[in-house]
Order: structure tokens, then C-alpha cells, then sequence
């Protein structure tokens, strides 16, 4: 039987309760000792254990719906533990043998007080406890003859821990992008950045996984362990035997290797995404900084100021005429360096206009060669003759040109055009890397023309 229908219906009162963070502080308190006792604490002792927390915060308990005024009579310590017995986060056994009451905790209570337990203290990182638990399992069970699936299992479950830790990492950065621009000045920002981001998320979390490398230390190892896991064919035999003599035949041996490898993928996925979240919160800090640096000099900064006053007033067609009776609003001029509004061009510009763009469109490669008076110069018989007149056995080497003028590199240029045409008789001989050769003020690449195959 699943353990959350064990938990009765009262239990749930504690999230609603006025009281509700007191009795969330009592019963850490009470595991605290309870953990110290060997898990046995008597009545007395729990009421004495709230006494001290009583007189150390001088707790206020407001009054419950369900308590009487007998109840209230009641000292703050036995009211708390009496709220805490009644609701079932507490479990009464009485011992008629010693003739006392003993206060235990039952197995759902405690996995919300270790919820607890995490939500006010800091441990060590979970980034670094489960990268060295996958390390350590994966080492065992490739190297340990007694070994079980089980093992690999754990390693599994690290490995989706490890990955659900830097995705919640990933999705509270937003709460930081929040409080970046509730911040109204230049010292609260940067000490919001400082003692903020860059204590909770740069040091403890992002250092860890970036900085220390304790990541990156193991991974490597990691995916050579599971290579050679899956590399050992006898190994791998051996380990199914095991399994099927035990009966543990749920998941084979591969499939839990590939799970644990693309778990080790998604960590890599999500880091990188850890750096993209990083460099957009640095970027917009720095432009916050500088809004804030240059909002009372900047004219957009003044803008946005009194925009957002207004904004923030019920009353805004009043504030606007106290506006409009200090500045002109019409005038967009004042605003900004750049006019806010354009003005509409006349319909003579607008013909004018199109006719320029008319006579400035772009050019096709053969207007501009004809713009260059070049491809008119010579004529396609002239450039094969140019080709054949400087080949030695079938090719044509331009190294061998020894008296590059002006017109010879023309025709080279023509050359080439012409050869990459499909019906051209001559094509350049295809090489991996070509050099470039310097004759004179010419530079060119070592270009071989040959005969096309028809």
C-alpha cells in the first residue's frame, strides 16, 4: 500500500493554519532531537524541547478554529504539540510497561520535515554529491563479481537527480531577471547583483559546475566506464545469467547503459544552456547599469520615467495636463535626437524617388562586363586562341605566362568565365589548393586549362 493514503485528511491543515509556519519550526526542532535519541522521545521531553524554542523566538500562536477556550488555557508548548498530535504530523504509543508516552514520527511526516529541512538550510551541492555517486556505482559494478542490476539502477537515478538539479537551477534564473529590474538604483542593483546572483547561482551552483569542474573531472571516466561495459560481450553474458537466475529480468543490461549515457548527454545540453542564461543575465545587467548611470541625464531615461509615473497615477488626464503645460508634446523634436514622427513626403518625392531606384538597380554579371568593355573586346575565338597559343601537351599552364600585361590578364579573366560554360571546348584542371601566383602588380591563382570531353 502506497504511503499518501496513509496520511489523514487533518494532516493537511498545517498549509492552511495562521500558525502554519511555528508548527513547520517545531517540528524541526522535535526531528532534530528525534534523530539525537536514538528516535525515541518521551511527551515530556517534546514539551520541553517547544518550551526552549518558546523562550528563545518568544513565539505569538494565534488561536485555531477547532480550539476551545480550555485549549488556550494551555501553555505554547503543549498547545503546539497538541495541534501536531491532533492533525497526525505526530504519533502518540503509549508504553504501559514504563507507564510513559511516547512521541513518534510518522514515515509520511518525515518526508515533508526532510522537505523542510531543505527548504531552510543549505547542504552540500547535489551537483557535486550525485556526479561522485554515479562515478563510484558505475566503477563497482563494472569491476565487482556480486554485483546487481540494482547497482546500475542507483546510478541511473543519480544520473536523472543530477539532471532534474540543473534544470530547477536553469528555471529559477527567472526570479533573478525579476529582481534585477525591481531594483530603482544604481547601489541596490549592484548589490542585488553581487550579494545576489552572483552568491546564490555563481559561486554555490554555476562555480561548482563551471569553475571547479567537478563535472567535467568525472565525465570522461564515466562514458569510458560505460564504453567498455558495452564493448565486453562476455561480461555483458554473464551479467543477463546472473539476472535471469535471480529473476531480475525488468531491464536488460544495454538498455540501462544507453539510459545512463543519454542521461549524460541531457547534463551536457543543459549546461550549455546553464552558459546561454548566464551570458543573458550579465548582458542585462550591464544594460541596466548603464540605464541607471544615464536615466537622469539621458532624454530617453527622462522619458521613460515620466512615462512610467504617469502610468502609475489613476489620474492620468490630470497629470498629462500638468505635463502638456510644462513641455510642448506635439513637438516629438524634443523627445529625442531623432524625430519620433516623420513627416509624410509629397507625391512629387515619392515619383522622384522611384525613378532613382529605377536607374540604380542592380546589375546583371554580363551588363557589368559590358560596363567594363570587356567581354565586347574579345571574342570567344580570340580566347581559344589565347588558350591554345600558350598549351604544351594538352595543357596550359598560366605559370608558364611569363608577360602578363594588361590585356593577357584580361583574357586570362575571360578564360576562365568561358571555361566554367557547359558548351566551352576548355575547362580548368580541378585541384584541392591552388597557388597563388605574383607577377608584376598581378596576383593570380595557378590555374590548368584543358580540353572539355564532348
Amino acid at each position: 500500500m502506497q504511503i499518501r493514503f496513509e496520511i489523514p485528511a487533518s494532516f493537511w491543515g498545517l498549509f492552511r493554519s495562521v500558525n502554519r509556519e511555528i508548527y513547520i519550526e517545531s517540528l524541526l526542532y522535535i526531528n532534530e532531537e528525534y534523530q539525537y535519541s536514538n528516535y525515541f522521545l518521551t511527551k515530556e521531553i517534546c514539551v520541553q524541547i517547544l518550551s526552549d524554542m518558546n523562550a528563545k523566538k518568544q513565539i505569538q500562536l494565534m488561536r485555531e478554529e477547532d480550539e476551545t477556550e480550555t485549549d488556550l488555557l494551555e501553555t505554547t508548548a503543549s498547545r503546539i504539540l497538541k495541534w501536531l498530535l491532533k492533525s497526525g504530523w505526530l504519533k502518540k504509543i503509549d508504553d504501559y510497561n514504563t507507564m510513559t508516552t511516547n512521541i513518534v514520527i510518522p514515515d509520511y511526516a518525515a518526508i515533508f520535515i526532510e522537505a523542510f529541512e531543505r527548504l531552510s538550510s543549505e547542504e552540500m551541492e547535489e551537483t557535486e554529491v550525485y556526479i561522485q555517486n554515479v562515478y563510484a556505482t558505475l566503477f563497482s559494478f563494472q569491476n565487482n563479481p556480486r554485483v546487481n542490476l540494482n547497482m546500475l539502477r542507483t546510478a541511473l537515478i543519480n544520473t536523472r537527480k543530477l539532471n532534474k538539479a540543473l534544470q530547477d537551477m536553469l528555471h529559477n534564473m527567472d526570479k533573478f531577471f525579476e529582481r534585477l529590474l525591481n531594483k530603482e538604483t544604481y547601489g541596490e542593483l549592484l548589490q542585488e547583483h553581487l550579494n545576489g546572483y552572483v552568491e546564490e547561482i555563481v559561486k554555490k551552483k554555476y562555480h561548482i559546475l563551471k569553475t571547479s569542474d567537478n563535472f567535467y573531472i568525472y565525465k570522461m571516466d564515466i562514458k569510458k566506464c560505460l564504453r567498455d561495459m558495452r564493448e565486453d560481450e562476455q561480461w555483458i553474458e554473464s551479467i543477463r545469467k546472473k539476472a535471469q537466475n535471480t529473476g531480475d529480468t525488468k531491464e536488460d543490461v544495454l538498455e540501462l547503459l544507453d539510459l545512463i549515457e543519454r542521461g549524460f548527454d541531457d547534463i551536457e545540453h543543459r549546461i550549455s544552456n546553464m552558459d546561454k542564461e548566464h551570458s543573458k543575465y550579465v548582458r542585462a545587467t550591464v544594460t541596466r547599469l548603464n540605464y541607471l548611470l544615464s536615466g537622469e541625464t539621458d532624454t530617453k531615461g527622462l522619458v521613460v520615467k515620466l512615462l512610467n509615473q504617469i502610468a502609475q497615477k489613476k489620474d492620468k488626464e490630470e497629470i498629462l495636463k500638468r505635463v502638456s503645460q510644462k513641455m510642448n508634446l506635439s513637438f516629438f523634436e524634443i523627445l529625442s535626437g531623432k524625430s519620433l514622427y516623420k513627416r509624410r513626403k509629397s507625391r512629387a518625392d515619392f515619383i522622384s524617388q522611384m525613378e532613382v531606384e529605377e536607374e540604380t538597380a542592380d546589375l546583371a554579371k554580363e551588363d557589368v562586363l559590358k560596363l567594363n568593355r570587356i567581354q565586347t573586346r574579345y571574342s570567344v575565338a580570340e580566347i581559344e586562341n589565347f588558350i591554345e597559343a600558350h598549351m604544351e601537351d594538352g595543357i596550359m599552364d598560366i605559370q608558364n605566362v611569363e608577360n602578363m600585361d594588361e590585356e593577357t590578364f584580361e583574357k586570362l579573366i575571360l578564360a576562365y568565365d568561358y571555361s566554367t560554360k557547359k558548351n566551352s571546348k576548355y575547362r580548368v584542371l580541378e585541384e584541392e589548393e591552388l597557388e597563388m601566383i605574383e607577377n608584376g602588380r598581378y596576383r593570380y591563382p595557378d590555374l590548368k586549362f584543358i580540353p572539355r570531353k564532348s
